[in-house]
């Protein structure tokens, strides 16, 4: 029998070492189910606010049993091996179309996260305590809105019989269940419905406040309609937090985002943005949904939103919208695809624009720019014009949007 040679075997050794250190170090598919903690609709847990991959219910659940239930558990070991899930369709086709995805950020944002040491809870929490919305945006819709129900039973699309759908039962309930979990997060995000008109937003601060927590971020998407609820002054419970995040959801100038975002006041927005400006720990940016109503004029939203110093020339975040489909961009038809190009050439030749920018702008042609097949093109475009119709017959506005 022939022996190896003991240097061969120091070698070999060696060399799965190094091979092991590498494949731990291996970044996995996506970090969300070893970091984040997401409740949406009727209480569900999910990998996030863009993949319906669901958890459990925290409603019948505990927060530990879910964190580290079988469902969770499954995903982590299919990301760990680099495989997507089918479920990731989101970030899948925004790769794909040449834009940053969900996932690709939060790799930037967390990336000292190591995946063999799983955390003992959640540090990134995003919970939808409810649909409470005061707006009626076109690209929203009843689940996420309370404000939409009228107009959604009309359409025949409302979710169940009552405009709040409440996705928390019991607020208590929830704090006792999740506390040490809450009390150890290093962000949180508040979307909505509308966090700004959600009264379980205003406790959760409050709590933190009196639990002395408040060393986390806050990051929010919000219509900024709002700086205060009931008794409750925003200014003065986020002066307790070192970085307050806003990323405002307008989506054009005056009156394309007061028609895009029915309810949205411009003005409103303006003052409140002034109501802000001396508090050092808040960082303001925009945010707008892009989508076909608004893709055409989000040069015009950068350069005003400079020009009144609403922002910092950094200072936008690019939501490009994935479904519904028929308001999705790529649906648009070629002649207005390239009536497009040509304002954005023509924006992104303009030397003042930081780069940050100029990318992000670049993303949504990419993404723009992708073909879809024919059918499914003629099928959505018409169906947005439909939709756009019976919507404006409905609240009575009409836009041109110019496209």
């Amino acid at each position: 029998m022939r022996t190896i040679p003991p240097l061969l075997i120091v070698c070999m050794g060696v060399q799965f070492l190094i091979l092991h250190i590498k494949l731990k170090k291996m970044k996995p598919y996506c970090l969300m189910p070893w970091i984040h903690f997401h409740v949406g609709n009727n209480g569900t847990a999910k990998a996030c606010c863009v993949a319906n991959i669901p958890f459990g219910n925290i409603n019948k659940q505990s927060l530990d049993e879910i964190w580290n239930g079988k469902e969770i558990n499954q995903l982590r070991e299919k990301f760990r091996s680099n495989q997507p899930d089918n479920r990731c369709a989101n970030c899948i086709n925004r790769e794909a179309g040449g834009a940053r995805s969900y996932r690709q950020e939060i790799f930037e944002k967390f990336n000292d996260v190591n995946i063999e040491k799983v955390l003992k809870l959640p540090i990134y929490f995003d919970i939808r305590f409810s649909n409470v919305c005061n707006f009626r945006c076109r690209t929203c819709w009843h689940g996420a809105s309370s404000k939409w129900f009228n107009d959604a039973k009309v359409l025949g699309n409302n979710v169940g019989d009552k405009a709040i759908l409440q996705n928390i039962d019991d607020f208590d309930n929830f704090i006792e269940k999740s506390g040490p979990a809450l009390l150890n997060a290093q962000e949180y995000y508040f979307a909505g419905g509308e966090p700004l008109v959600t009264e379980e937003h205003y406790l959760l601060l409050q709590w933190l406040i009196n639990n002395k927590a408040t060393n986390c971020r806050l990051r929010y998407n919000t219509n900024f309609s709002r700086l205060n609820f009931r008794d409750y002054d925003l200014l003065d419970l986020w002066s307790n937090f070192p970085k307050v995040e806003i990323l405002a959801s307008i989506d054009g100038v005056g009156a394309l985002g007061e028609y895009i975002r029915t309810e949205m006041k411009w003005e409103e927005i303006l003052l409140n943005r002034e109501k802000i400006r001396s508090s050092p720990n808040i960082q303001f940016k925009i945010a707008p949904t892009v989508s076909v109503f608004n893709v055409a004029h989000l040069p015009d939203l950068y350069n005003e939103s400079v020009r009144l110093n609403l922002i910092d020339p950094n200072g936008i975040y690019l939501n490009i919208l994935e479904r519904p489909h028929y308001f999705n961009i790529q649906i648009l038809p070629q002649k207005e695809k390239n009536h497009i190009n040509k304002i954005y050439q023509a924006f992104l030749n303009q030397k003042s624009i930081p780069i940050s920018v100029v990318d992000s702008f670049k993303e949504v042609l990419n993404y723009l720019n992708t073909e879809l097949e024919p059918i499914k093109q003629e099928k959505y475009w018409k169906q947005f014009k439909d939709e756009k119709r019976k919507l404006d017959e409905l609240r009575g506005e009409i836009f041109l949007l110019g496209i």
